[in-house]
């Protein structure tokens, strides 16, 4: 690691402002690519980050990044079998796939025989091959390392305070009470919110036109009881679930949003409400009032944390403010934005990762063919910003939609599979080799197509009070002939009874 003399005069090719996964996977890429990089964070790690989840699209990503640019290590944290054989110590969790439980207020959690409140879509056919909850804490620190190891000039508790740009950049940064100037060609902002790119370049961020718009209150929490044991003691069966749904994205849907589980293999768990800001306003309650609100509201929910305490780290509820963002601009003269920085919609159908690392793959690639001609290299950028605002557009009709439909789980049910199906079709581009246009195919004429009339078919139907069985079913076989042509997992077959075995292309 360099001094602080050594950062004064030294000229970067490329400075990463965020160490968290995407910031240091696109640090190493960039090394590995052959470019000079530096690599700053205004933190330490190790720290607290939010539990995420990866899909198949992202393990389809990480294996193609890993052999692209020379990180044969990468390639094990796409499946939780490698993950578990070569990194048991970096904490992980099992996650077989996609699972929902509807609650009503008031009433314990209750189904019947066609599963009529449950929805489970499996992403893989085994634990070996299946997908991860990441514990982002330790992942993201296990990168620094890596960075470390691989001797990309790193420096913690660095924050820019400003930038200047003529031939290059030039950034006056803080770092334990001393002032430093670094140098840089090119600019990345990897820190995953809109607070740097307003504060150095001037751009702003806004929730304007989004469909979707909530919150989220989220910890994590220790001996939080399992679900699936929670079934079985109310006499609930479970032995045709294609998958522990423990083991999993586990949704348990709400009135007014949705509450996440992610358990790890140390024990904890991830737990976060992600609220509709259509419902009553929240903004005048505190933190923990909310929680508890609606955590008492449903009885099946509530005996989930009775038992369950608050993980030391981070010791605390945290709350969100809106989590609907899109920065006016993703690229400029010099600089580029990674995805979560550009925008976010909603953590729903754990998009994060997966959209992250095709940025990560996009922007590499743009470097990669056109690192010497700078007209191509900008022309690459600009195509670039066109597919991430597109891929926000799409994401967030699918989640609005859902959100819209959470009361009734029938509609839900039918609604999520529009996203499943485009997500299956995505993979099955990805493995065939196809060039990987935009993610989950916002460049698609068909997919946008059938999830906008769909989604003017759905403002119909809710806008009655009660939406009537005839509509429901009426709407379900809507959603069922527009997927037909890239439905290969047999989504919404009612022999399957919402319970999807393999849904994923295979891997």
């Amino acid at each position: 690691m360099g001094t602080m003399s050594e950062i004064a005069e030294n000229q970067y090719d490329i400075l990463i402002a965020g160490s968290g996964f995407a910031g240091s996977l696109a640090a190493l890429i960039f090394h590995n690519m052959g470019f000079k990089v530096c690599l700053i964070e205004k933190g330490q790690h190790p720290r607290f980050a939010i539990g995420e989840s990866s899909t198949p699209i992202a393990d389809i990503i990480l294996r193609e990044l890993a052999l692209k640019y020379n990180l044969p290590w990468l390639q094990d944290f796409s499946r939780y079998g490698s993950w578990q054989k070569s990194h048991p110590e970096i904490v992980c969790g099992l996650k077989r796939g996609f699972s929902f439980f509807k609650h009503y207020p008031g009433e314990k959690f209750a189904t019947d025989y066609n599963h009529k409140n449950e929805l489970l879509v499996a992403a893989s056919s085994d634990d070996i091959q299946s997908d991860t909850n990441w514990l982002r804490s330790d992942f993201d620190a296990f990168l620094v390392n890596k960075i470390k190891e691989t001797n990309i000039t790193y420096f913690d508790f660095t924050e820019i305070v400003s930038a200047k740009r003529d031939e290059q950049w030039e950034f006056q940064t803080y770092r334990l009470a001393e002032i430093i100037s670094m140098h840089a060609s090119f600019f990345i902002d990897a820190s995953g919110g809109d607070g740097l790119l307003k504060k150095i370049m001037g751009v702003t961020s806004s929730s304007d036109g989004f469909l979707t718009d909530s919150f989220a209150l989220f910890s994590h929490f220790d001996n939080v009881p399992r679900w699936t044991e929670m079934l079985q003691k109310d006499g609930i069966p479970t032995k045709d679930f294609p998958y522990n749904p423990d083991n999993s994205a586990l949704h348990q849907i709400l009135d007014e949003g949705w509450l996440w589980q992610l358990r790890f293999n140390d024990g904890r768990t991830s737990l976060g409400l992600v609220l509709d800001n259509h419902q009553p306003s929240f903004k005048n309650i505190q933190t923990e009032e909310i929680w508890n609100h609606i955590i008492e509201k449903y009885p099946s929910i509530s005996k989930i944390t009775e038992g369950a305490s608050l993980s030391p780290q981070p010791g605390k509820i945290i709350r969100s403010g809106r989590l609907q963002r899109k920065a006016e601009q993703c690229y400029g003269k010099g600089w580029a934005a990674l995805p979560n920085t550009a925008g976010f919609v909603d953590p729903l159908f754990s998009t994060g990762i997966a959209h992250s690392l095709s940025g990560i793959k996009k922007i590499a690639d743009i470097f990669y063919h056109n690192r010497k001609n700078e007209n191509l290299l900008y022309l690459g950028l600009k195509e670039y910003e066109k597919k991430i605002f597109e891929e926000l557009k799409l994401m967030d009709l699918l989640i609005s939609g859902s959100y819209k439909t959470m009361a009734h789980f029938d509609l839900f049910n039918a609604w999520s599979m529009l996203y499943f199906a485009t997500t299956i079709a995505y993979e099955q581009r990805l493995l065939k080799g196809e060039l990987p246009g935009y993610f989950l195919n916002a460049d698609s004429l068909f997919i946008s197509d059938i999830v906008q009339k769909s989604y003017s078919d759905l403002l119909e139907i809710i806008k009655q009070k009660e939406p009537s069985v005839e509509d429901i079913s009426r709407f379900t076989q809507l959603i069922r002939e527009r997927i037909k042509p890239i439905n290969t997992a047999g989504l919404l077959d009612p022999l399957f009874k919402n319970m999807y075995h393999h849904s994923a292309a295979t891997l």
